[in-house]
């Protein structure tokens, strides 16, 4: 498995895996209609840094890192990670994140916060947990499933 910073040419592999997870609607609070467009400006455009994790040359997991807060905020930093449907179940979420926390602190990060985790996604929560974030925050019935109706939202903080 190799990673490496994404380029522009990379959208239209890390595509496929964004609308999988979005149109799914239970993970992520982006409209599952998002366009291929706007699905770029979120994930390649926007963010600090995107990386992309590749076996035999295909990407199967990516992550965008980005400043979570302007001004006197800016020491905490924000990530989003996708994994393909392929490649689940294998420990790429954990190596993401790891990697990710690595790449924070070499841009000067301070912290880690993921700001909106449905607390349904319990393998995620749990990996976070794992991995050192505190849950800090619960936003009840933040997030509309689409086969659960409202559930909490969750923001996970770590102190890097």
């Amino acid at each position: 498995m190799t990673i490496r910073e994404a380029v522009k040419e990379d959208f239209d592999s890390i595509w496929p895996i964004f609308r999988e997870i979005v149109t799914a609607g239970d993970t992520y609070a982006y409209a599952t209609d998002t366009t291929k467009e706007q699905a770029f400006e979120i994930w390649i455009e926007a963010p600090r840094k995107t990386n992309v994790f590749e076996e035999e040359g295909r990407i199967v997991g990516t992550y965008f890192l980005k400043t979570n807060q302007a001004g006197p905020g800016s020491h905490v930093c924000n990530c989003g990670y996708m994994v393909s449907s392929s490649a689940r179940g294998r420990g790429l979420a954990t190596a993401m994140c790891e990697h990710s926390q690595k790449i924070a602190m070499a841009l000067g990060y301070k912290a880690m916060q993921f700001n909106f985790v449905a607390s349904s996604n319990q393998g995620a929560v749990r990996l976070w947990g794992k991995l050192g974030f505190a849950t800090v925050g619960r936003l009840p019935n933040a997030f509309n499933h689409p086969a659960l109706g409202y559930v909490d939202a969750l923001v996970m903080y770590k102190w890097l």
